[in-house]
């Protein structure tokens, strides 16, 4: 294994002579294996460690016998040890994030503020093997493109400061292997078996699954899915960032045809760079997009439609050889729009041609449920066999989940800066008199689908493609 880690950190250049390196330790094998594997190779790799632990104060006493586990581990060996600890819950709270994406914020918050108060040049990660297969599991099940599928990467930069994984390549049962072999002890945490969470039932139960009925190399094979991800991601992300400089500039337009000729603009790209270009581009004005939204961009620069509707209420428009970029407040007053309204069957679909989009109802299991983001579901029990989708009318109130209380449309269209022209076409979902889906916001406050709810009802907006 030592010579296993000292490959990769070299192949992957992790760390380099010199560099003052924190080793994140929980306490749990995979972590405890990377301080002690660092520590074999320290003298060769010409490094200097200290040990960081971060107490997420997740499990009463149990959280404080860890950090003083890793202390006293340090301690053995003389290593500078820091601690840090966070209220995740109430971070978790605060900002509407899962406990995991809480407890994830804080703590790595804290390891970039360690690093620069001591001049500490990198921070590892005992990220394993397996880590790699369940991250690229899930986020396959959730939907995800080569970005996605790239996983963890064995370099993160966090604010300029390094995060490193020199375990990537090491499986879970070498790493207790190795430990037992050098007859060091670890801490089990006894919240990894609840499969409650996500990534506990693909750690113990799907990939299992799969290792024993398709595929007993299934893990590795998922790990070579995200190298092979992540070096096209990095191919792609090059090309299209430097084809989409060259269209665009810093101006909030993208040409559709070089000054050269059509042969080399992007109306004659691949779909597949087209998509990567837009990203970039949209990605360049502080506009994050899903493969939507990216999508709708594309098809308006080909001539389907006349304009795109973007996050921010930010709006594309194709304008001769040119895609623009329309800022909210560029917008000019809304436009009278005749009340419309269509039925929609759980599970199926509808369009709608008045905001140019398909609506589909998608009945989810409980267990795929499990996968979707906080608010983003409904209870399939308690909205029936059909809702109906209108456009908005002046006047209705809407309570979003994770929201403090009922507000008017008008007033959430306002913080969330979608345009004027666009609200008199803007689509609501209500099962009966009630609204309980709104575009781009979460679901109805009082149905929203929580873990234990049974089957969920996710309400998808895709472009109308007209035959």
């Amino acid at each position: 294994m030592r010579e296993q880690v000292l490959q990769y950190i070299r192949k992957r250049k992790l760390i380099k002579p010199g560099d003052r390196v924190a080793a994140a330790v929980s306490g749990g094998a995979d972590s405890v294996a990377l301080l002690r594997v660092l520590l074999e190779l320290q003298t060769e790799a010409g490094i200097v460690i200290v040990v960081a632990h971060f107490n997420h104060q997740l499990r009463g006493d149990e959280s404080d016998v860890d950090e003083q586990f890793v202390a006293d581990l340090a301690h053995r060996y003389d290593l500078q040890f820091f601690a840090g600890r966070g209220d995740v819950r109430l971070h978790s709270i605060a900002k509407k994030l899962s406990l995991e994406h809480a407890a994830r914020d804080l703590r790595y918050g804290w390891l970039h503020d360690l690093a620069r108060e001591h001049g500490l040049n990198a921070v590892a990660t005992g990220h394993t093997l397996d880590d790699q297969a369940e991250t690229v599991l899930m986020k396959f099940l959730r939907g995800a493109g080569t970005r996605g599928l790239a996983g963890i990467c064995p370099i993160m930069l966090l604010d300029h400061l390094p995060v490193v994984r020199p375990l990537l390549e090491t499986s879970r049962p070498e790493i207790e292997q190795y430990l037992h072999l050098i007859d060091q002890p670890w801490l089990e945490d006894h919240t990894n078996r609840d499969i409650r969470l996500t990534r506990n039932r693909i750690r113990h139960e799907l990939l299992p699954l799969l290792e024993r009925d398709f595929n007993p190399n299934i893990r590795r094979v998922l790990s070579e899915t995200a190298e092979i991800a992540l070096s096209e991601e990095d191919y792609w992300n090059e090309r299209s960032s430097t084809l989409a400089s060259r269209w665009h500039g810093k101006e909030r337009r993208l040409r559709l045809q070089d000054r050269e000729g059509a042969t080399k603009g992007f109306l004659s790209a691949g779909t597949a760079l087209q998509r990567r270009t837009l990203r970039h581009f949209l990605e360049w004005h502080g506009i994050t997009t899903d493969f939507h939204h990216v999508e709708e961009a594309r098809l308006c620069a080909l001539g389907d439609g006349c304009t795109a509707s973007l996050p921010g209420g930010w709006q594309m428009r194709r304008e001769g050889d040119w895609l623009e970029l329309l800022a909210p407040s560029s917008f000019q007053a809304p436009q009278s729009c005749e009340p419309w309204q269509y039925p929609l069957a759980v599970p199926g679909t509808c369009g709608v041609p008045e905001a140019g989009l398909t609506l589909a109802a998608v009945l989810l299991s409980s267990d795929f449920a499990n996968m979707e983001p906080p608010g983003s579901l409904l209870r399939a029990a308690d909205i029936g066999a059909e809702l109906v989708v209108r456009n908005w009318h002046p006047g209705d109130r809407f309570h979003p989940a994770h929201s403090a209380s009922e507000e008017k449309l008008k007033r959430l269209f306002s913080k969330k800066r979608i345009p004027l022209t666009e609200r008199p076409a803007w689509p609501v979902v209500l099962f009966g008199r009630k609204i309980v889906w709104v575009r781009g916001f979460p679901v109805a406050h009082d149905l929203a689908w929580k873990p234990g709810c049974g089957e969920a009802v996710r309400i998808d907006s895709a472009p109308l493609i007209v035959a």
